[in-house]
């Protein structure tokens, strides 16, 4: 039975995520205290803590989320006995969860995740003025669907909407300027998709409008010292498995403004003789996915020291 390991993004963040971790495994606490130290600042507490208002924020949203995966992956592999390199075929994440997923296989460490999604998160969020982007999700539209839609709300305009992410089983997101999405959003409920709203987001991510923040985060990367991610990792925008450093920080700087292809990275997992999938982290999103997508594979999170216990036993 192939093994993938796959890891949430912005969205799975929660007051009280990993408090139970720390609380249960020495590793975990060192994990967070390395990305608290990393940014100098108690995001530990927040992560905690809360409040949820400022847990959200997406420069807190994505270090937060990458460090429970972390600390998941280290419990795993220090107290489980349990490496992903030997024991893993592929790892992937959904967005942020990239960075997650190429830290757990060792392309770069905790600190230097840590700090980049922070850079990552601030660029996204100051690459447009607030109010001039939005974001909305097509439920019951896949994602020719979704890619039409946009078309025909931008189309004319000078202005931009596209998809976002393809996540499967009907669910679609689309982002770019508010008007043109809103229009996007009147034309799925006309065209008889089963739910199109507004999400609450800050900033319109994966589009066009997010390049300012695509230039920031390609010279943070062109800094940063790269090792070939063992297990491989199949990438968000071109749902293809890679090893090598230099065409990781190219698709990373590419994921800023392009499309979260999931149903195609979860495909391709399964063409590659993936069967059992495990969620390393907060929540249980990329789970629920799995269901839609893959529905002949096995799919477990893994997030609270119960999980954990639950799935060394398997393995």
């Amino acid at each position: 039975m192939s093994l993938a390991f796959v890891f949430p993004g912005q969205g799975s963040q929660a007051p009280g995520m990993g408090r139970d971790l720390a609380e249960a495994f020495p590793i975990a606490r060192e994990t967070f205290e390395e990305v608290d130290d990393a940014l100098s600042q108690h995001l530990s507490r927040l992560m905690f803590e809360g409040p949820a208002e400022e847990l959200t924020l997406t420069a807190n949203a994505q270090p937060a989320l990458m460090a429970v995966s972390l600390a998941v992956v280290r419990v795993l592999e220090r107290e489980g006995g349990f490496p992903l390199a030997g024991r893993v075929a592929l790892v992937a994440g959904h967005s942020l969860g990239e960075y997650s997923a190429l830290t757990a296989a060792g392309c770069f460490d905790v600190a230097t995740a840590a700090r980049l999604l922070r850079l990552r998160g601030q660029a996204m969020q100051q690459a447009t003025p607030p109010g001039v982007g939005a974001m909305a999700a097509l439920l019951g539209a896949e994602a020719d669907l979704a890619r039409e839609i946009a078309a025909e709300a931008a189309a004319g305009s000078g202005e931009v909407v596209e998809l976002a992410n393809d996540n499967g089983g009907g669910q679609s997101v689309i982002s770019g300027h508010r008007a043109a999405v809103e229009r996007a959003v009147e034309i799925a409920k006309a065209r008889g998709v089963r739910r199109a709203m507004l999400l609450p987001v800050s900033a319109p991510f994966h589009c066009t409008l997010m390049e300012p923040a695509a230039r920031v985060m390609e010279e943070a990367l062109a800094e940063v010292a790269l090792a070939p991610p063992n297990p491989a990792l199949v990438a968000n925008v071109t749902a293809a498995k890679t090893v090598d450093p230099e065409d990781i920080r190219r698709l990373l700087v590419r994921q800023v403004t392009g499309t979260v292809r999931w149903r195609e990275c979860v495909a391709a997992m399964v063409a590659m003789g993936c069967t059992r999938f495990i969620e390393a982290g907060a929540g249980r999103v990329l789970t629920g996915l799995m269901k839609r997508n893959a529905p002949e594979a096995e799919a477990m999170a893994v997030g609270t020291p119960a999980e954990i216990e639950a799935f060394l036993k398997t393995v």
